[in-house]
Parts: structure tokens; sequence; C-alpha cells
């Protein structure tokens, strides 16, 4: 396929970069992104990449009425040779489509996306930070645009990609974190939009999670919508616990998201000849687990943070520490295992890394 050549408009104000070493999460943003846009006679169209700038839009626009959206996050980091590197991206497209089927927006060519990406990254390189820990976060994502109040599937979109240097999600390394199970509230039910990655999904956390911060919890840990016993998944993450050697996690049911993390980790478990399944599991038998002494680990997997671990776990009246609230020998096995690969310090055995030019 020959590379697609886009509209590019160099920003004549280009910005200071800010200090490697005192970057927040998703505050600061890039000199260039990349927009493209959908109607119903041209499909997608007029890919372009412009200076970064606010966005215009008709007050009766339906992403501000009826939160038709998708997103993805992925990262670009800084090899020790100064190669820039994607971590697995084309998973990143696929559930894009994914989302977007989900949510009836159009679908987009993935592979022309990749090639997109790759070129506004390549023009934004001097952006990738190198300090250890830090990151070029990639935010794509799509908006339903039709001044229209009816209630119904867009007409036209404008898909965007806006690039933010990041520091290290732990900037004192990873360390295990409390969480609170929530028994109240509901993050996604089957045949919602929990397999989704949309906007709602995150702002209807929002009341748990202040709550379990109130309660001095990092996070929460959310159950089923029907029985309120199956465990689903921690805060924004998926989430494994290894029980008497082997690891756990909640199999796609239809409300869990399928994150890019979740994958790899599964893939280097079975690589590594650890037992791992996707199954369905309650609260009663981690509890279970707990009072046996055969609760070993447990830890949520993103593309923030990459491994949370797990210190301890809330549930009604019963308080659970996990493996003295220290990080497992898993855990950070995993985390400096994908970590290194992603960055490019340890060869990638598995092919998940893309080079930029």
């Amino acid at each position: 396929m020959s590379e697609p050549i886009l509209d590019i408009t160099q920003n004549p104000h280009k910005k200071a970069k800010p200090d490697p070493e005192h970057l927040s999460f998703g505050k600061v943003f890039t000199d260039h992104m990349l927009t493209m846009e959908f109607s119903r006679d041209k499909g997608w169209h007029s890919p372009q990449i412009v200076p970064y700038e606010p966005v215009s839009l008709d007050p009766a626009a339906m992403i501000l009425h009826y939160g038709q959206t998708v997103f993805e996050g992925l990262k670009a980091y800084r090899g020790a040779d100064n190669q820039i590197l994607l971590f697995r991206p084309k998973k990143n497209f696929e559930r894009l489509n994914r989302s977007s089927d989900r949510m009836s927006i159009p679908p987009v060519n993935e592979e022309l996306m990749l090639e997109y990406l790759k070129q506004l990254i390549s023009l934004e390189k001097d952006w990738v930070p190198a300090a250890e820990g830090t990151s070029l976060y990639i935010r794509p994502f799509i908006i339903a645009t039709e001044p229209n109040l009816a209630v119904a599937p867009s007409y036209s979109y404008t898909l965007m990609i806006i690039l933010s240097p990041v520091g290290s999600y732990y900037p004192e390394g990873i360390h295990p974190v409390s969480i609170n199970v929530e028994s109240e509230y509901t993050r996604a039910v089957r045949g919602g939009t929990g397999t989704a990655k949309t906007a709602g999904n995150y702002s209807a956390a929002y009341k748990a999670q202040e709550r379990a911060t109130e309660k001095g919890h990092a996070q929460v840990l959310w159950l089923d919508g029907v029985e309120k016993k199956y465990i689903e998944e921690v805060g924004s993450m998926n989430v494994f616990f290894k029980i008497k050697g082997e690891v756990i996690t909640p199999e796609l049911s239809g409300s869990i998201l399928e994150g890019i993390t979740r994958t790899s980790i599964i893939e280097m478990l079975k690589d590594w000849e650890i037992p791992v399944s996707e199954r369905k599991i309650t609260m009663e038998e981690i509890h279970q687990a707990y009072e046996e002494g055969t609760l070993e680990e447990a830890f949520g997997t993103g593309t923030a943070a990459v491994i949370s671990p797990i210190g301890e776990l809330h549930w009604e009246d019963k308080a659970m520490v996990i493996n003295h609230r220290q990080t497992g020998e898993l855990s950070r096995s995993l985390y400096d295992t994908l970590t290194s690969i992603q960055t490019g310090k340890l060869e990638d055995p598995y092919g998940w890394t893309i080079k930029i030019d």
C-alpha cells in the first residue's frame, strides 16, 4: 500500500517543550493534531495535520446532547537508541472500530489510520520525552457533529488525534494501592456499552470513585450489574488475581472492555508457562482464598499504569491485605518486562512494537 499523502499545515508558533522530569498526565499538548471528517455522501475524507487549536462546534452538535463518541489511548516511547516506538497500535484501531460499531459510528480504515498516525508522530517526534518512565500519550477520538436534536445516529463526524507528553504514572515506581469494592453503583451491564471505549462509561463512574476517595481508597473494584457478585474491572483497568499459582482474570462477558495490556499480559503468562484462565470469579471466591492464605497477588492492567498492584481490598466490612501491601514478584516481572519491550530495552519477541522513521 502506498503511503497516503496528508495535507499538512505547519504550526508557525511552536511551543516550548515541558521539563521531562516534571510531566503530569494529559495537561500539555503538542504543536499539531490530526483531523478527518465524515459525511454520508463522501464517507471519511479530508485527512489533515493542522496546528493544535480549539474545536468549533454548533451548539446543536449531537455529541453535546447524546454523547455519541468513542476514543482510544496508546503511547509512543523513545528508546535507548533514540528510536521512537509504538506499542501494538493496530490493536487500538481495531478496538476503535469495535467501539464505533457499538455506538453506530462508521468505521475507519485501520491501515490508513496507522499510516496517518505514523506521519503525525514523525512530525512531532521531538515531543517524545526521553526521561525514564515518560512517553507520548496518543488520544484518537471521534465525535458526532451533525447539528440535530433528533435522537438518532449523526450523519457527520470528526475524528481527531491529539498528543500529550506524559510522565510516569507512578513517579516513585509501582506501589500497591487500596481498593474499595463497589456494591451500589454499576459500571456496565451485558448488552450495554461496557465493551466500548466511550465517554459515558467514565463519567458514570465518578460518583463511586468519589465515595472510594472519601474512604481513603485509590480506586473502585466493579462488580457485575445484575447479581453484584462477579468481579469485572478495577477503576478503568482490567484486573487479575493470582491464587495458588494460577492467574485468573474475568472473562469478556459482554460488559468488560478488552484491554490491549490485558491481552498482552495473558499472552506473556502463557509464554512463561504460568497457568492463566479467563473465567467468572466472585468476591466470595477471592475472600475465601484470602482466608485460606492462597490469594498471592492482585493487580490492574491498563495503558496508563501498565501494572497497578492491589495492596488492600475493602469489601462490605472485610479488609483484605494482599501480600503484606508489597508489590508481588509476578506483578514486578510483568511490569519490568512489558515496559522494557515498550521502550526497546528488551528485544521484542512478540512483534508488538512498531518503529517510527
